[in-house]
């Protein structure tokens, strides 16, 4: 007998459905773009990030609808930039979300029109999330979309992912690289919805903190998986690092001083998680995925022979 899906499970459910209607697909559609968006919008991946933004939004209590449209928005803007460093002139990756890569099956024009398709959306969903606020604090909240998305944030640590091989292999430039790319999305994850809702100027700045630690970490567990694990078991092309001389914290400090690395990083977060544990109690959810990233390193490194820090050590 199967177990009653959880509310997790529902959540997960009810976002697929979001992520596939909120990008309505006119009648007349050319064919071949229409197969390369459906392709797209039926592979939404494990939508962590907009399960993220509605548990923040509800903690702060933004509105539902106004919650949803930013959930769906800021996913769509991390799946363009997906199918942007998948393309051949980039990563020239094969796999993503466990199916083969936009660009293998419909062109690289498909992915492209695809990605501009999910951004143009992207900022519609955004602008009537935003339209619900006060006049007075819309150009605060579009001013940090733009810091995130634009050229001081993932555009440049994109470029800087691309020239790599003309920059330091060093740990100061991958994480450079990684406050870029990786970071700024999750900034967008646990602030933006909280900037909307009017969340106290420190709740937004213990968040900030917690983006930076757990969006580095994230980027290292990512690089550990490019190293320690094929196709197979990351979902994506694997070894495209080291075969296109891209930036990887565990090829610049060792399997070892990654980990190290990371584990020092989720200390830090913890202390930002504490006080803002305290300060909105509303935000438990924010514990779990805390210890759901630790799970997550220690399933990547289990075959690596390595003594994976345990929390509090």
């Amino acid at each position: 007998m199967l177990a009653e899906p959880g509310l997790d499970d529902w959540n997960t459910l009810y976002l697929a459905d979001r992520f596939r209607g909120s990008l309505p697909l006119p009648a007349h559609l050319d064919p071949q773009f229409e197969a390369a968006l459906r392709h797209v919008l039926d592979n939404p991946g494990s939508l962590v990030r907009p399960r993220m933004v509605l548990q923040v939004a509800e903690a702060y209590g933004l509105e539902t609808g106004r919650a949803h449209d930013l959930a769906i928005a800021l996913e769509y803007f991390h799946t363009a930039s997906l199918l942007f460093d998948d393309l051949p002139c980039m990563d020239n990756a094969l796999e993503r979300r466990g199916a083969a890569c936009v660009h293998v099956e419909h062109g690289e024009t498909g992915a492209i029109l695809s990605a501009l398709a999910l951004i143009n959306r992207a900022y519609a969903l955004t602008w009537r999330a935003l339209a619900g606020c006060p006049p007075e604090w819309q150009p605060a909240v579009m001013a940090y979309l733009e810091q995130r998305l634009g050229v001081e944030g993932l555009l440049n640590g994109q470029s800087m992912d691309l020239n790599y091989s003309t920059l330091p292999h060093t740990h100061e430039t991958t994480e450079r690289i990684a406050r870029g790319k990786t970071v700024s999305l999750i900034r967008l994850t646990l602030v933006l919805p909280a900037m909307l809702a009017a969340a106290p100027a420190r709740d937004q700045q213990l968040l900030e903190r917690i983006a930076l630690c757990w969006g580095l970490g994230y980027q290292i567990v990512d690089d550990l998986k490019d190293i320690l694990q094929g196709s197979g078991d990351s979902g994506k092309t694997a070894s495209r690092d080291e075969l296109l001389d891209r930036p990887n914290t565990a090829a610049v400090m060792g399997v070892d001083g990654a980990v190290a690395r990371l584990n020092r990083l989720l200390r830090l977060g913890d202390h930002a998680l504490a006080r803002l544990l305290a300060r909105r109690p509303a935000l438990e959810f924010l514990a779990r995925l805390r210890a759901d990233l630790q799970a997550e390193l220690a399933r990547v490194t289990e075959n690596a022979s390595l003594m994976v820090v345990s929390e509090g050590a």
